[in-house]
């Protein structure tokens, strides 16, 4: 099965296609999709909806995960990254994909086996997992890699299997 892991973003939005094949944990394809900061907010959506669609149509994955939403004291900057996980979303039910949802620390713990990880370890181990030859850029690509590795884990329980 092939794992879509989304790091929303309205700037910047991560996307990282994983598959477990045997034993392995294999990167397909990850990157960024970016909008202007200039540009008008239902533009940069719009951008980042046309980009994830044509990504999901050319992958075709079985599965997106997203982290849940998560804020500490920023609220401005929660709700951009709201709008863009709405959009996230959106794009994975058009396209009839299932989303599996994973906090931060269920992410972290899946991909270093500490829960509260820092980003660094993070993506230290995102590089090791996936035999890439240089750590992804920028961080929010890391990031939805990660994602993708917990999303992967994840499909193989119980509940993952009667869900579908």
């Amino acid at each position: 099965m092939l794992a879509l892991g989304i790091d929303p973003g309205t700037a910047i939005c991560g996307f990282g296609f994983v598959s477990l094949e045997s034993s392995r944990l294999v990167p397909h394809a990850y990157g960024a999709l970016t909008t202007s900061p200039k540009a008008r907010m239902e533009d940069r959506l719009m951008k980042l909806y046309d980009g994830l669609d044509a990504l999901i149509k050319e992958y075709k994955p079985d599965v997106m995960g997203i982290e849940q939403l998560f804020f500490n004291r920023n609220v401005t900057t929660a709700i951009p990254v709201g709008q863009a996980r709405g959009v996230v979303l959106l794009a994975a039910a058009k396209n009839g994909l299932p989303i599996a949802e994973h906090t931060p620390l269920q992410v972290k713990q899946a991909v270093t086996g500490y829960g509260k990880a820092t980003k660094e370890q993070v993506i230290y181990m995102v590089s090791k997992l996936l035999h890439l030859a240089k750590p992804p850029k920028p961080d929010d690509v890391a990031d939805a890699l990660a994602v993708a590795v917990c999303t992967t884990h994840c499909m193989g329980s119980v509940a993952w299997r009667n869900r579908l």
